[in-house]
């Protein structure tokens, strides 16, 4: 799915659109946010009461990542390559390993 290229090719590309502090703040926040609130939706299929609670992390997330682009000045990098998508936890799991 990622084509041949290895992961440390993606998050390299990734953290060099992410350079803004701001940026990156928001992203350290908005990427788990993103991931708790999917990991909340597929609960939600046993505990319906989650999918709101669900839906506005998963918004929340997003929109702070978008904040954070904007002070960026620069677009995700999914919109270049949809795969992009796949990358953002892998980043944010590197940066905290200290390797992003």
């Amino acid at each position: 799915m990622l084509g041949n290229r290895p992961m440390t090719d993606w998050i390299r590309q990734y953290s060099e659109s992410h350079q803004h502090p701001v940026n990156r703040m928001l992203h350290t926040f908005g990427i788990p946010l993103i991931v708790v609130s999917i990991v909340m939706a597929i609960a939600g299929v046993v505990w319906p009461a989650l999918w709101w609670p669900a839906l506005g992390l998963f918004g929340l997330g997003w929109s702070l990542q978008f904040i954070g682009h904007a002070v960026e000045g620069k677009p995700p990098e999914f919109s270049k390559d949809w795969r992009f998508l796949f990358v953002g936890l892998r980043w944010w799991l590197a940066k905290l390993a200290g390797k992003a």
